[in-house]
């Protein structure tokens, strides 16, 4: 499924370029969590911890954890806000731009990650045929996303939460792997990807449904003293898949 009308380019590009959320450097542990959960599924697939390129890096949580686990980590991101955090706060290597547009060598990556990055391209395919160009012999490429076939989404509908102008994209699981398939990938693993974030976080999300319920939930975990506390419930609508370039 495909938004219509698809957004030009550059209304998309513009919104990357100038978005920011300190709301989601606040929750650094839990997205950290969140990325050490992805690592172990990529490193399942791979011999060794060489080079991993992150698309969409975002802040660059991800990136740390794998420099922290041996994997040289490099990231690409259109944010200017996110990017920047990422070099100047963390040390990292995050390059600022479009995804698919900077240079870099062939077959120069064990691992390439693109965690909430398809459902954002107009032309998810054309992503993809790069990405495998990237990876070297045996790399495997790790993709997190909406799973629109999921109960969740076909019980909400425009309602769902993963509903946003710039998902213009909606997959379900066979029809990410179809995909993946049709640009020259083999499917290793497909599952659940719930994130971890304080419940505050998520009883916050509840204002975009009912405000008044959202101040109850949040007065009752804050009264509890569960409000900072970590939380990764799996609605089942978010899944990850692992494929190796043929």
């Amino acid at each position: 499924m495909q938004l219509e009308p698809m957004p030009d380019d550059k209304v998309l590009g513009s919104g990357y370029s100038d978005a920011a959320s300190d709301d989601y450097i606040e929750e650094e542990t839990g997205q950290r969590a969140t990325a050490r959960r992805a690592l172990e599924r990529i490193e399942a697939h791979t011999p060794r911890r060489g080079t991993l390129l992150d698309l969409g890096c975002w802040v660059g949580f991800l990136l740390a954890e794998a420099n922290a686990r041996g994997w040289g980590a490099v990231g690409v991101e259109p944010s200017e806000f996110a990017s920047a955090y990422a070099r100047e706060r963390l040390g990292l290597d995050v390059r600022t731009g479009e995804l698919l547009s900077m240079p870099f060598e062939p077959d120069s990556f064990e691992a390439v990650v693109m965690g909430d990055v398809i459902e954002h391209l107009p032309v998810p395919a054309e992503a993809l045929t790069r990405v495998r160009g990237l990876l070297s012999d045996g790399g495997v490429v790790w993709l997190a996303l909406p799973d629109a076939g999921s109960a969740v989404a076909r019980i909400l509908g425009r309602r769902w939460w993963s509903v946003i102008p710039t998902h213009v994209q909606y997959f379900t699981r066979r029809s990410i792997a179809e995909l993946l398939r049709r640009s020259g990938f083999e499917i290793l693993d497909i599952g659940t990807a719930p994130k971890a974030f304080t419940v505050r976080y998520y009883l916050e999300r509840v204002g975009g449904y009912s405000e008044a319920m959202c101040r109850l939930l949040v007065r009752a975990a804050q009264t509890a003293q569960l409000d900072e506390r970590l939380w990764a419930p799996d609605f089942r609508d978010r899944m990850f898949v692992v494929a190796r370039a043929r």
